[in-house]
């Protein structure tokens, strides 16, 4: 088991990454905190294949969790169904010593984390990340959030948990789908931060696509650790975690347009990449090979790289009600170079445009 540990004072929490993890769960919380009771927040299917193994874990240390089950999909991710989650912990007496955890992918933890932040000002949770987008990004770093019919994760709180489990073991579960797309936030923290984990992305990647368990080891626990030292460096996203945003103001603005429902989070994520890199050699940043070589290893881990058909000027609209957007203006995390970037704030429509209008490649 490989231990990382976030560094926030009296909010730190041990990032936990390794196999059999789930068979561990109960001593693993208790070590750590005190509760009076706990309620595990997941989907249907993932309760059908871990919940019967983290009840008898919970067991074991004197707690009987109760199991709150939410629908698939990021239209999960709302007011309406966390007001039935908090019905739900009213109904079952959960008090400020009663804790959450969050078993599944970034949906859950996201609304489970909300719920969290929110509920009685705050109580406990954890996070299970059965997901490959979720064992390397939204787990980690207390972002938390619900999404509003204008934009996603509009309404939300920083709120660290507790704890982080990452069990490799859930990872076989995985549709291919799910798995690649969780490798599009991998390639993201190697533009980033860690050119030599781009690399090991592009010379391993048929190795990682069948899940290699050292490859998976790797890139799991670089990513995780690059996320620790930005998030560790500015918690509250006042400027530099913003880089952790590459790629993400075109892909938000396409998640939202295409309704949640037309790309999972990592291929829109992957799409605004490539046009995010495009946007840096417009704005003469970095020379066309960056997306170039962006755009070559999505297509070797099977993730997309070109735009959905929509109007260039709808994807603007709605990249001014991103969070990112401040004064009226447009900012963007841009790449010098794989394993630099910059935080941008002031890009112009123009050259935008261009980038969204480009012929497919």
């Amino acid at each position: 088991m490989k231990k990382l540990n976030i560094d926030l004072a009296n909010r730190s929490y041990d990032i936990l990454i390794g196999r059999d993890l789930l068979a561990k769960t109960g001593r693993l919380i208790a070590e750590r905190f005190n509760t009076s009771r706990i309620a595990v927040v997941t989907h249907p299917s993932i309760r059908q294949l871990f919940g019967e193994q983290i009840a008898s874990e919970l067991t074991t240390v004197g707690q009987a969790p109760e199991f709150i089950e939410v629908p698939e999909g990021e239209s999960s991710k709302s007011l309406q169904q966390a007001e039935a989650i908090y019905d739900r912990l009213l109904e079952m007496n959960c008090d400020r010593k009663s804790a959450l955890v969050a078993l599944g992918g970034g949906v859950v933890g996201d609304l489970t984390g909300f719920i969290a932040a929110t509920y009685q000002r705050g109580i406990p949770f954890v996070q299970i990340p059965t997901t490959l987008l979720s064992q390397v990004d939204s787990s980690v770093g207390g972002k938390t959030a619900v999404n509003h019919p204008r934009g996603k994760n509009m309404i939300g709180s920083f709120y660290q948990p507790k704890l982080v489990v990452i069990d490799l073991n859930t990872l076989h579960t995985l549709p291919q789908n799910e798995f690649r797309a969780g490798l599009a936030e991998v390639v993201k923290y190697g533009i980033i931060a860690d050119a030599r984990l781009f690399a090991f992305l592009e010379e391993n990647a048929e190795a990682i696509l069948s899940q290699d368990s050292h490859c998976l080891e790797h890139i799991i626990e670089t990513s995780c650790a690059i996320k620790a030292g930005v998030v560790e460096k500015d918690e509250h996203e006042s400027r530099y975690r913003m880089i952790l945003n590459f790629g993400h103001t075109f892909g938000h603005a396409i998640e939202t347009l295409t309704g949640y429902t037309g790309y999972l989070h990592g291929e829109a994520v992957a799409i605004g990449m490539v046009q995010a890199a495009w946007l840096s050699t417009e704005t003469g940043r970095c020379s066309e090979d960056v997306p170039h070589r962006i755009t070559g290893l999505l297509k070797k881990l099977g993730l997309p790289s070109q735009p959905p058909d929509l109007k260039s000027q709808d994807i603007i609209e709605s990249m001014y009600h991103d969070k990112k957007t401040e004064h009226n203006q447009l900012r963007f995390v841009l790449v010098k170079g794989i394993g630099s970037v910059e935080i941008v704030d002031d890009v112009l429509e123009i050259p935008i445009r261009k980038v969204l209008d480009r012929p497919p490649s």
